[in-house]
């Protein structure tokens, strides 16, 4: 058990009666959305929650509580499903794409909360920012003038191509301390650096909010993170989460909020704590938040927010944990003592003290030369993380030494981009042989039109990114893929190996002499202030009536949905297999990133790629699986087609941690659409869970996990009694294996009763359509 400190107090009266009478934006953009009476209602709220909880508060549970829809309620951490009213909602491009496809189908006139759209997800880097953009926009207009029609018509920001990533977007125009927001990204939690709870869901959570409905989540456990001392030389505030990584691993997380807090929290950037939270995302988190502190007020001020710093600053009574507020987990980190890592390959949680790491290099037989670095992305595109790289750069330089990797640099928005380009950053790395990406996802979502390495070549990466998934950002399975900070990446792409260690290797320069980089340096803050670059920004109209948003029926990218069909009544029999996964099965795996983009708007289309990925536990390969009739082999798209077509529903059974990484809602759409009623793992990953109840399927876990290996692929399954599902009753499985022989399994879930009601009316947007008469 950890215990924070700070001394918990209620605002007084009159503060609520003062800010009632000030108008202080939430954000600049949306001049007509005040925070002040944002704060007095958590106030509020939190007085009421004070008087039955009657126990100091964690900062997660002061934000979570002071938005409940219903204050009354007494939240108990890991059981609770609670109801809350989130500020905001953010939408990324190919994530934006189905949610508004079904908030259409809820008829709703209007947003009912504010809500943005991004444009950075559809954006493949090739050659360059400027001709990529150019190529971006002509390939995928059909998207993008959808998305911005729908914008004008419902009442949401939107953000052109170019403008930049989601979350570095949220972070310099939207986010603040004690905002609770939901985005269609799984690094939503992004924002926790400046103070706020954003968490990544599913599109049909952000249309529930959007029409007006509450948001629902199981009320997290809290594990608290202390953070002491100071960092110090080449560590970064990346490694602080790299090496958290290490210890919860990719779903210690799960079902919970990781907290930080201690003195040491005070010594770390905004942004640096927005890295930190950014990839709190790898290890199944809710979500990452860290009190609010001078360093953010100093963000905020910089970002034209001075009016939201001054009221965080008389509100910060209720923007920090509690004196004696107790964590469910307690990890303590001393950032004095905290050295470099790298992470990988292939999973995020595979952490490496840098001095240890050419060791593990050696001996696991990873390929020694790096064939590129990339640094940028959402987790690590501030000013201070590209000033550092540069200073590391023009150290090279300074010897007459370039990158011997292939370097790329991804800015995280168009403001970044341009403050960095007048302070003469961009032309360090570009004189040093860096390309500079547009400010997009990119390569850090697999958006990487490769051609330096054939594919199937092995090869190592090292990125500032946050996800390294086999094939995650080239589509190449034998791509070994780092994860470390823009620091140690551009030290490693100048040396052109993962065996340098900057913090004791020399570099030769053309002359000869071996010199020794010196420990990156750089300004949190740009001293001349932002540049904000171009402007990309459409804004909000309170009357889109007259906007048309209209999709071709012969379209290849987009269609409207057709509702999925309620459930009947009656048990699922012998219903086939499609696929046993083997190991670990990703949103990644099931519905994949890259060149599939393009389809996010279209269900039938995109499904060609579901679960082409997993790796088949019958026979060791991926997309490739028996159809139980005939015997054939196919892949498990095509075989889930044929089943389709023969009327027979089927199920799949997987892993552990099954649908960890990305939040997108398409890893459930798709079995839905192809016809499964069921995916039965050992465990889910907390977002892929709650999609699939979404979509009227059963994510079901085994009670005891050994019953995973009971399971052939050619079994068939039964699920019976479904008549009388009801909250914490198990369900009870029937497999009959080939020679008749049934065995029963017993297997969980964590449906409450109105998500019931999702499953019996075929998916939440049926239930929404009935509730509002759509």
């Amino acid at each position: 058990m950890g215990r924070a400190t700070h001394i918990p107090r209620q605002l007084t009266r009159a503060f609520r009666v003062s800010a009632a009478a000030r108008a202080t934006p939430m954000a600049p953009l949306e001049p007509h959305n005040h925070l002040e009476p944002v704060y007095a209602a958590i106030d509020d709220r939190l007085t009421t929650v004070r008087s039955k909880l009657n126990r100091p508060l964690c900062l997660a549970e002061k934000v979570l509580y002071g938005h409940l829809d219903d204050p009354e309620q007494v939240p108990v951490r890991g059981e609770t499903f609670l109801k809350l009213r989130p500020e905001r909602v953010a939408l990324q491009d190919a994530t934006a794409q189905m949610a508004v496809i079904q908030f259409m189908a809820s008829a709703r006139p209007q947003v009912a909360v504010p809500s943005t759209i991004h444009c950075d997800h559809l954006i493949a880097a090739e050659v360059g920012a400027v001709a990529d953009l150019v190529k971006a926009k002509d390939q995928n207009k059909e998207v993008f003038d959808f998305l911005a029609s729908a914008a004008a018509k419902y009442g949401l920001g939107f953000w052109k191509p170019g403008s930049g990533i989601i979350h570095q977007i949220v972070l310099e125009n939207y986010a603040f301390p004690g905002l609770l927001m939901i985005g269609t990204d799984s690094h939503t939690p992004n924002a926790g650096g400046l103070g706020a709870c954003a968490v990544g869901v599913g599109g049909a959570d952000a249309v529930d909010v959007m029409v007006g409905l509450p948001w629902e989540v199981k009320a997290p456990n809290v594990i608290g993170v202390k953070l002491t001392g100071r960092l110090q030389e080449w560590a970064s505030p990346k490694d602080v989460i790299l090496k958290v990584a290490g210890i919860l691993t990719v779903k210690g997380g799960t079902g919970a909020i990781v907290e930080y807090f201690g003195d040491g929290v005070d010594s770390l950037s905004c942004t640096g704590m927005g890295t930190i939270c950014n990839m709190g995302a790898e290890i199944g988190a809710t979500t990452s938040m860290f009190p609010y502190n001078d360093r953010m007020g100093d963000y905020l001020k910089s970002t034209g927010r001075e009016g939201v710093a001054s009221l965080a600053d008389s509100f910060s009574e209720h923007l920090r944990a509690d004196e004696n507020a107790v964590y469910d987990q307690l990890i303590e980190i001393n950032l004095s003592e905290l050295e470099p890592h790298v992470n990988g390959p292939f999973t995020p949680d595979l952490a490496h003290p840098l001095s240890k790491f050419k060791e593990e290099v050696v001996k696991n037989g990873w390929p020694t030369e790096l064939s590129a670095g990339l640094i940028g992305s959402c987790t690590n595109s501030s000013y201070e993380d590209m000033s550092r790289a540069a200073s590391i750069v023009d150290q090279a330089l300074s010897h007459g030494l370039k990158t011997k990797s292939i370097f790329n640099i991804t800015p995280g928005s168009e403001q970044v981009r341009a403050t960095i380009a007048r302070d003469g950053i961009l032309n360090t790395f570009t004189e040093a042989g860096g390309t500079v990406l547009a400010n997009a996802c990119g390569p850090c979502i697999g958006q990487w039109n490769r051609s330096d390495v054939p594919k199937g070549t092995p090869n190592s990466i090292i990125t500032s990114f946050n996800r390294n998934f086999s094939q995650r950002n080239d589509g190449n399975p034998k791509t070994h893929a780092f994860v470390a900070s823009p620091e140690i990446v551009t030290a490693m792409s100048i040396a052109g190996s993962l065996e340098f260690n900057p913090t004791v290797d020399t570099l030769k320069g053309p002359d000869g002499v071996e010199f020794k980089l010196h420990p990156p340096s750089g300004d949190e803050l740009p001293s001349k202030g932002f540049d904000p670059g171009e402007d990309t920004f459409q804004p909000p109209v309170e009357d889109g009536s007259g906007v048309d948003v209209s999709i071709a029926e012969d379209s290849q990218r987009l269609a409207l949905l057709e509702p999925f069909t309620a459930w009947d009544g009656k048990d699922y029999e012998n219903l086939p297999i499609l696929i046993k996964a083997r190991g670990k099965c990703t949103t990644d795996h099931i519905s994949m990133a890259g060149p599939w983009l393009k389809y996010r708007g279209h269900l039938d289309n995109i499904s060609n790629n579901m679960l082409i990925g997993a790796v088949n536990d019958h026979n060791g390969e991926i997309n490739s699986v028996r159809h139980v009739v005939t015997g054939d082999y196919a892949g498990v798209p095509d075989t889930a087609r044929a089943y389709k077509a023969e009327g027979l529903q089927w199920v799949v059974i997987g892993d552990e941690n099954y649908g960890e990484g990305s939040s997108r809602e398409h890893a459930a759409l798709e079995p839905r659409h192809l016809g499964g009623v069921a995916v039965i793992v050992k465990s889910f990953a907390r977002i892929h869970e709650t999609n699939l109840k979404k979509q009227g399927m059963l994510p079901l876990t085994f009670a005891d996990t050994a019953d995973y290996d009971k399971i052939s692929p050619e079994d068939r399954i039964s699920l019976v009694d479904l008549a009388n599902l009801t909250p914490g009753k198990p369900v009870t499985m029937k497999v009959t294996k080939q020679d008749g022989v049934v065995v029963e399994v017993t297997l969980n879930h964590t449906f409450n009763d109105e998500q019931l009601e999702w499953f019996k009316a075929g998916s939440a947007l049926n239930k929404i359509k009935k509730d509002l008469g759509a």
